[in-house]
């Protein structure tokens, strides 16, 4: 008997994102920048009580001077039951601050996540230090 795996979700969200395109760079001012990171620093892991960026789960993040804001992240695991929520979360978040205009999220599982990525404080707070 097959039996279904404890988080069987309704797609890869790898998959979902894999025709999420890096836009060419033409770097935003510190600003805009600085208000997408404090954005970002909003989106918490359900599970987890400690914010995106302080995870590690960021991975790449570039601000474009017309308002286009490309987000590569991770999950700390491929089974994490928020997989489906949490980039619509992040591109609610982003697309939030004054100078959007375009967001786009892209789950790669490449390098893994690590409790290594995490920041000082992240441990800290999580009891790992």
């Amino acid at each position: 008997m097959d039996e279904k795996p404890p988080f069987d979700f309704p797609g890869d969200p790898a998959e979902m994102t894999a025709d999420v395109v890096r836009p060419d760079s033409d770097p935003a001012g510190d600003d805009l920048t600085a208000r997408v990171v404090e954005a970002l620093k909003t989106v918490r892991d359900p599970e987890i009580p400690v914010n995106l960026i302080d995870l590690g789960l960021i991975y790449d993040l570039l601000v474009n001077k017309d308002g286009t804001v490309y987000v590569e992240m991770t999950l700390t695991a491929p089974s994490c039951p928020a997989a489906i929520q949490l980039p619509g979360d992040v591109e609610r978040a982003v697309g939030t601050v004054e100078g959007v205009k375009d967001v786009r999220v892209k789950v790669v599982w490449t390098p893994p996540w690590t409790q290594d990525r995490m920041s000082y404080e992240a441990r800290l707070e999580l009891g790992l230090m």
